[in-house]
């Protein structure tokens, strides 16, 4: 039997779904973001669920994760439409 490499690691424990949707960088880069966010909160829900960490622990990594998500939103400038102004008038 091979052994598995680290690669395979990864992908088992942190797989990626293919992406639909309207192919930009920036949408790739979110994509992304939101897939390694879902996983991390299906783990720390595991690890609550079993007794593993406390409520508050899982609630504060899930808050932190939240928040890092919307820097990575807001950075990406996903969902801003780049041709108007803060105002709404258009450019």
């Amino acid at each position: 039997m091979e052994r598995a490499t680290m690669e395979d690691k990864n992908n088992f424990l942190y797989p990626r779904g293919h992406y639909y949707g309207q192919v930009k960088p920036e949408n790739l880069v979110f994509n992304a973001n939101l897939q390694e966010f879902a996983q991390r909160i299906s783990y720390i829900c595991n690890l609550e669920t079993s007794g593993k960490i406390p409520p508050e622990q899982a609630y504060e990594q899930i808050k932190e994760l939240w928040q890092k998500l919307k820097r990575s939103k807001k950075e990406l400038r996903i969902g801003e439409d780049p041709f108007h102004t803060d105002d709404g008038n258009s450019q």
